[in-house]
């Protein structure tokens, strides 16, 4: 029997499409570890492998006239609200055609176009710009909502405490998702948070919360669609923490030593990909030459993206004296 919408909550086009996004996701940042091996990326690469169903469950929710501000593990977020991939990979290599015209490189990527107001090196710095954009919404009553993207690290910094503070008692339309990925950098949660679960910490400014599975597409979609809604209706902030996990480290630079292997292989039998793949599979919501077509035309579109960046012109250097602020 195919499946019915009843059964996963969305129907199969829909279905198909987080399948598509979460393998884009994953197709791009496996390119990218690619292309930093071969030394045509260079300086930090932070890559978002294992965290796909997060961005694919909440991003595609949001309408044109939304903004989304990122932490700078953001190609993944990026990618899921339709930005280019040959232009953000060219702004990976640092040339001319990149999304900033290769100045920002993979932690600040930026189109305002698409509403994506860059990823931030800052931890917790996206917060405050979050914070601007929400009251930005309600005093041009565009009825737009924020989307703020943080990592577990950024719940320590006093940006957190004061964005929400005033999120709650302005009542702006921001939804705050805390991607909880278990380490800042290379250390666990638990040796830097004395909380327990963080989604309470919403609790002290009287800002709804929620955790949710952040391995579980279907289940991020489904709060993110009230965390979303909320926002939009006028009752002010909402604070979704999705729990996932990065199979790679903080960085290609990182070996990773400190992680637990045993751990880190129950994480990897709950990859969102295959798992999601396989439902499909078994509710009949896509066959397997459809799922084989979004993977194929995946690897085709993250082929031609490094092509074009490799064979884009890097940046002439009187570029160096253009789009600096000056008084």
């Amino acid at each position: 029997m195919a499946m019915t919408r009843d059964e996963m909550g969305v129907d199969k086009a829909t279905a198909l499409g987080l399948y598509d996004v979460m393998v884009r996701i994953r197709s791009f940042e496996e390119k990218c570890a690619e292309m930093y091996g071969k030394a045509k990326i260079g300086g930090f690469l932070h890559l978002y492998i294992g965290e796909e169903a997060v961005a694919a469950g909440v991003i595609p929710l949001l309408e044109a006239q939304d903004t989304i501000v990122s932490h700078y593990r953001e190609h993944g977020h990026a990618i899921a609200r339709g930005l280019d991939s040959k232009r953000m990979m060219a702004e990976l290599f640092g040339r001319a055609t990149g999304t900033s015209k290769g100045k920002g490189g993979s932690m600040h990527i930026f189109d305002a176009s698409k509403g994506f107001l860059g990823g931030y090196a800052i931890v917790g710095g996206m917060m405050p710009v979050a914070t601007g954009l929400g009251l930005a919404s309600n005093y041009l009553g565009t009825k737009s909502v924020c989307l703020c993207i943080f990592g577990d690290g950024a719940v320590n910094q006093g940006e957190f405490h004061e964005s929400f503070n005033l999120a709650s008692l302005w009542k702006l339309p921001v939804v705050f998702l805390l991607e909880n990925n278990g380490f800042g950098m290379g250390t666990r949660v638990e040796r830097v948070h004395a909380g327990k679960e963080m989604s309470h910490l919403g609790d002290a400014f009287q800002i709804p919360s929620e955790q949710v599975d952040g391995m579980d597409v279907l289940a991020v979609r489904e709060v993110a669609a009230r965390a979303i809604e909320h926002a939009r209706s006028g009752k002010g902030p909402f604070f979704l923490e999705a729990v996932c996990y990065r199979f790679r480290g903080h960085s290609m630079a990182d070996a990773m030593s400190y992680r637990d292997k045993a751990e880190e292989e129950v994480w990897r039998r709950r990859d969102p990909l295959p798992n999601f793949r396989r439902l499909l599979a078994e509710r009949r919501a896509a066959t397997e030459q459809e799922l084989a077509a979004v993977e194929e035309r995946a690897e085709r579109e993250m082929a031609d993206a490094a092509a074009f960046a490799d064979a884009s012109p890097n940046p002439p250097r009187e570029a160096m004296y253009e789009h600096i602020y000056k008084e």
